[in-house]
């Protein structure tokens, strides 16, 4: 059962990485990534060995940033020698790193991401038993959680060009939820 992912990502990247990481929490994953939370106690490489260490999966986030990056390819390199599962993430006109080019990646485009992220979860909702789903209310800001969505109303959804819906316990605000990332919004 995968309930923490390694996300792997070149710096110009931190930004998707946020994205991604945000979803699979939302979905209930928790995600280490070496560049957050910098300390000036632990090195980034210890942070990284304890990253995958603590991990079931990686998220290899390969735009041409990613893959020319020495960081994530020694990444992929140390996941591969722990014998993780992989699924790169990759960004049309990106060559994978020669020591996953045998995986079959997820690709994306810069415009359709979330599409991207979206195919992710439901790998991973393939892979493991995600049950729960954390929202936060565009409204008041409060998080609540809710039994996620069945993947079924999910694909419903995206095959309308629909949304999710859900009502907040506390406001009774009507959320619209992104039916790829789950991100709610008024």
């Amino acid at each position: 059962m995968i309930s923490r992912v390694y996300i792997s990502h070149s710096q110009t990247d931190e930004d998707k990485a946020l994205q991604l990481s945000s979803a699979l929490w939302r979905v209930g994953l928790e995600s280490y990534v070496a560049l957050y939370n910098h300390s000036p106690a632990i090195s980034q490489a210890e942070r990284v060995s304890f990253g995958l260490r603590n991990s079931e999966c990686m998220i290899a986030l390969l735009t041409p940033e990613g893959c020319a990056s020495p960081d994530v390819c020694q990444e992929i390199g140390l996941a591969r020698g722990l014998d993780l599962l992989i699924i790169p993430l990759q960004e049309e006109g990106a060559k994978l790193p020669f020591l996953i080019e045998h995986l079959r990646p997820l690709v994306f485009r810069e415009e359709r991401y979330a599409d991207a992220i979206g195919l992710l979860i439901k790998t991973l909702r393939e892979l493991s038993r995600l049950e729960w789903l954390k929202v936060t209310c565009p409204k008041c800001g409060e998080e609540m959680t809710q039994y996620l969505t069945p993947q079924e109303e999910v694909e419903d959804a995206l095959a309308k060009g629909a949304f999710l819906e859900t009502i907040c316990s506390y406001c009774q605000n009507r959320i619209q939820l992104d039916p790829r990332t789950f991100e709610g919004r008024n």
